[in-house]
């Protein structure tokens, strides 16, 4: 699990709590912050809007379910997919690229492993980049649809706050003769709008972002591997193709790659 996530969803609430309880009337004052109407209009009608973006109910179920994305650690180190490269390009200078099949048996990822197959079956090197770049492309626009879930949803909880606090105005102003009525239906106008705030800023806002900042890194390392079975396909020296791989990473990420891939390219030159 990601605890990022996990802590920051859990201080927030702790954030608004304390902001609610350390007011004149202590703890007593969160009665003051629950109104099931409130939570019907921001909620239900933000919800409903969702279900109207989507080209299928399964379809926003299978948006909805991303949320749990947010919550898995990533798994991916990027150093450690070039070590694996490297290798990978030591074997082929050594025995030739049919002895990568073997190899692939032993690897987990099948974009990789995908890879590794298409330049063993003997694919011209034009085409692999074209079928790899089309699979990447097809993973970005399906996290795309994701991320812009949740997005979305992030800019119709406030919206659909201020619904609900127009419609508690309107039924204030309407029943202004009637005291007792003023604070029920301000309640509504103002707790709305705190509603549609927090599920926008709590939840939406910050999944879509989480969710973006694990793609970018999935996508860059799918590209890490797309350049570096091209360059093993190629036949250029593994510590060039080390070099090359390098050039992807944060120069304060770049020390991380493995010292033994390194010697195993320098046995490669041999």
């Amino acid at each position: 699990m990601d605890i990022t996530t996990l802590i920051g969803i859990i201080m927030c609430a702790v954030m608004v709590v304390l902001g609610i309880i350390t007011g004149d009337e202590g703890p007593a004052a969160m009665r003051h912050f629950y109104d099931l109407v409130s939570i019907l209009i921001t909620l239900g009608g933000s919800t409903c809007c969702m279900i109207m973006q989507q080209k299928s109910l399964p379809a926003f179920v299978g948006n909805l379910k991303s949320i749990g994305l947010a919550f898995k650690k990533m798994t991916t180190n990027e150093a450690e997919v070039i070590d694996n490269i490297v290798k990978l390009s030591n074997v082929a200078r050594k025995e030739g690229l049919l002895a990568l099949e073997e190899m692939a048996n032993n690897i987990d990822d099948p974009f990789l492993k995908k890879g590794i197959m298409l330049i063993v079956d003997g694919t011209d090197p034009e085409l692999v980049r074209n079928i790899m770049e089309t699979e990447l492309s097809s993973v970005d626009k399906r996290h795309a649809d994701k991320i812009g879930f949740w997005a979305s949803w992030g800019g119709m909880g406030p919206a659909w706050g201020m619904i609900g606090t127009l419609i508690g105005l309107v039924n204030m102003l309407y029943n202004m003769e009637d005291m007792s009525k003023i604070g029920p239906n301000m309640a509504v106008a103002l707790l709305t709008t705190l509603y549609g705030s927090l599920l926008s800023n709590w939840i939406c806002i910050p999944i879509s972002f989480k969710l973006k900042m694990f793609n970018e890194t999935e996508i860059m390392v799918k590209e890490v591997m797309v350049e570096g079975l091209l360059s093993i396909q190629a036949g250029e020296n593994p510590r060039v193709i080390e070099e090359k791989l390098k050039s992807f990473l944060a120069p304060s990420t770049r020390d991380s790659v493995g010292a033994d891939a390194a010697g195993g390219a320098e046995g490669g030159e041999a």
